[in-house]
């Protein structure tokens, strides 16, 4: 199987893309909370969680997935401080409950922003 690997503009990874696809699985980077049009970074966690799952969806858009294709969330937060911040995403991103991927949440030491996204996604047979 060949691989397919993207990065959005404004939001590259030093050596690394944003995204991968090896048959129907599609695996991300660290998603940044980065503004989606400028690559500029908020100093809030609401506005950084917000940008992040915006930027989970153009990585998804570009395999033609959208958020419910993907299986697995796991969400990187600085401090158990922001935690709440990313919540309110998900919750705007997933409303449905029933339509929501496994997700994971940790405290971490990132070195960029205060929260960061990484996704598996499958892309359906239909």
């Amino acid at each position: 199987m060949s691989q397919h690997c993207i990065t959005l503009p404004k939001h590259e990874h030093p050596g690394a893309p944003g995204a991968c696809r090896i048959g129907p699985i599609v695996a991300s980077s660290a998603i940044l909370g980065k503004d989606p049009d400028t690559g500029v970074m908020p100093d809030d966690a609401d506005t950084q969680s917000r940008n992040a799952f915006i930027n989970m969806k153009r990585l998804l858009a570009a395999y033609g997935l959208d958020e419910h294709d993907v299986v697995k969330l796991n969400i990187f937060v600085k401090d158990v401080a922001y935690r709440d911040a990313t919540l309110r995403a998900w919750y705007e991103c997933y409303p449905d409950e029933t339509k929501r991927p496994a997700r994971h949440s940790l405290t971490v030491p990132i070195n960029i922003g205060l929260i960061q996204l990484e996704f598996y996604a499958v892309v359906s047979d239909g």
